[in-house]
């Protein structure tokens, strides 16, 4: 049977027994299945796997008792934060959830001229808590033990000059992301559906943001962000 791994944001450590919360016990207990007896992996964001076993389940209650504490060094030496033009509907879910994947240290997202998301108030916090549970979906999936910061979104106007290395995409521009010489770390800045405005480009410009291109194809939103940090995790990351 293969082991799954749960996310549980309270304090681990080895030869304790701890009470798994309420959504990795629904999904352990009623849609994996899991008995008494079988074996997991849980985490909490503190960059170690806790090996465990299932030592009592009742009704809504699942109680695991943890052996063996182990890092999985799978965190990719190239930090890369991503800074996002929010995109429609499930575009942003598949973006972060792809990005979390291919290893990115923080997700941005970004209100740019052409974005036609509009976010404030309880929405805003509704879709903040939701990314973030794709966050740790993704983390549970690929075997990440770090949690990747989701920052508030910002507004491209209020980007300021920084000492972090950041590139952002555009097609018309005349230099290739490949032939970048990288510095780590990475802020990368993706625009949303619209692409990013004149207005958008000149305060880039302004801030000494690099523009650069993937090649002679325009790429959707959801596609051209991955495709980067693809490119950057394979020539100075992990990949």
């Amino acid at each position: 049977m293969r082991t799954h791994r749960f996310y549980t944001p309270i304090d681990l450590k080895e030869n304790i027994s701890v009470e798994l919360p309420a959504d990795a016990t629904h999904h352990c207990t009623q849609v994996l299945r899991y008995k008494i007896g079988d074996h997991l992996t849980v985490f909490n964001g503190d960059g170690f796997n806790y090996s465990a076993t299932i030592d009592n389940i009742e009704k809504k209650h699942c109680q695991i008792k943890i052996s063996t504490r182990t890092n999985p060094e799978n965190e990719s030496p190239l930090k890369i934060n991503l800074v996002q033009g929010i995109a429609r509907g499930d575009k942003m879910d598949l973006i972060i959830q792809k990005a979390i994947e291919l290893g990115v240290a923080e997700i941005t997202p970004l209100f740019t001229e052409r974005c036609n998301v509009k976010l404030d108030g309880k929405r805003l916090d509704k879709k903040l808590q939701h990314w973030n549970k794709t966050i740790i979906s993704a983390c549970e999936q690929s075997g990440r033990a770090i949690i990747p910061k989701l920052n508030l979104p910002v507004s491209i106007d209020k980007l300021q000059k920084e000492t972090i290395y950041t590139i952002y995409l555009e097609p018309t521009s005349n230099k290739k992301l490949t032939e970048l010489v990288i510095k780590k770390p990475v802020r990368l800045l993706i625009g949303p559906e619209g692409g990013f405005s004149e207005k958008d480009l000149v305060h880039l410009d302004s801030i000494d943001c690099i523009g650069a291109t993937i090649g002679s194809r325009i790429l959707r939103t959801e596609t051209v962000g991955l495709a980067a940090v693809s490119i950057l995790q394979a020539s100075f990351g992990d990949l």
